[in-house]
């Protein structure tokens, strides 16, 4: 009798296993999908991506239960971005989360997809939306207000190496708001009666070149502007950093938890939350033009006191006072 009642639970379970990858291709099949459109590599911006799941998971999506999520990376080569985005919309996803550089050639592509973005500039400005409070339209998203920090930044690293007479400034020519990002921080080296060296870098090897510059210049002090190639590429140019044993300055935080000396800005990781979060709310049903743009409540400045050591600087007691973390 047991064998009989064993041989149809095997049966039954038999039967099962043919439903069920029917069951799960169908539930694929409903999934939502959202598109996730970034100017970086995946390879640099794995704490991102978690915090995008996790304000995804905070909204009630989790990746491969309920949602599918389609990555889309431009590997630092903004020009591809038109192409990635139109691709996003051929496939019909139900809404797009784009960083600043792909957030317009997204809006070429589609003024019915919701579209979340994610920029350190001004939204009005940048021409993604015409209202911080009433977005209206398919376009809603999360600001972090980086661009305008450039002078904030260069006075806290002159503060910190007050003897720094010349400091370097490494940009990305190819990004949207270079030019915001260097009329501020030239307005401060101004004012501080410093010298700026500018050195941009699009690639790898722009990357290596700059640094060679650095190597035989030896500038003072050195401020990487806040940038998704930059990001993506953070283990490469930290290495370079500190093979230079030059103090720099950065946003966001995750330079210096990677050995820089400090940063000043808003907390780019939970941005990307917050962009789960609104993604979301929008795959529930909520419209974007009813979801008003997220601003940064404070800005973090963090300190490596470990590094500040190895390059022999007194860190001053107003900064520590300053500062929103200290890593030691």
């Amino acid at each position: 009798m047991s064998g009989m009642r064993r041989r149809e639970f095997i049966t039954l379970l038999g039967g099962a296993a043919v439903a069920w990858p029917v069951a799960v291709r169908a539930q694929q099949a409903a999934m939502p999908v959202v598109g996730f459109l970034n100017a970086g590599s995946s390879r640099g911006l794995p704490e991102f991506v978690a915090a995008f799941h996790q304000g995804l998971k905070e909204a009630g999506y989790i990746d491969g239960q309920n949602v599918a999520i389609e990555y889309r990376w431009a590997q630092g080569r903004n020009d591809q971005l038109p192409a990635l985005a139109a691709d996003l919309v051929r496939r019909q996803v139900a809404v797009i989360v784009s960083n600043f550089p792909g957030v317009l050639p997204a809006k070429a592509a589609t003024t019915t997809i919701p579209i979340v973005f994610l920029t350190p500039g001004d939204p009005i400005t940048q021409g993604f939306v015409t209202s911080l409070n009433r977005p209206g339209g398919n376009v809603t998203g999360i600001s972090f207000f980086n661009l305008t920090l450039g002078s904030k930044r260069m006075e806290l690293l002159h503060q910190m190496v007050p003897k720094a007479t010349t400091i370097a400034f490494l940009m990305n020519p190819s990004a949207p708001t270079r030019q915001v990002e260097l009329e501020a921080t030239q307005a401060a080296v101004q004012t501080l009666a410093l010298k700026l060296r500018v050195l941009e870098a699009t690639s790898e090897s722009e990357i290596d070149a700059a640094f060679a510059a650095l190597a035989q210049e030896k500038p003072d002090a050195l401020i990487v502007n806040p940038d998704p190639y930059f990001t993506s590429r953070r283990e490469q140019i930290m290495a370079m950093v500190a093979r230079l044993s030059m103090p720099s300055m950065h946003s966001p935080r995750d330079w210096v938890v990677s050995g820089a000396l400090m940063s000043y800005g808003t907390n780019v990781v939970d941005s990307y939350r917050q962009a789960g979060v609104y993604a979301g709310r929008i795959l529930k049903g909520e419209k974007p033009g009813d979801l008003p743009v997220t601003q940064p409540t404070k800005f973090e400045l963090v300190l490596n006191l470990k590094t500040a050591k190895a390059l022999g600087l007194e860190v001053p007691d107003k900064l520590l006072a300053l500062a929103d973390e200290v890593i030691e």
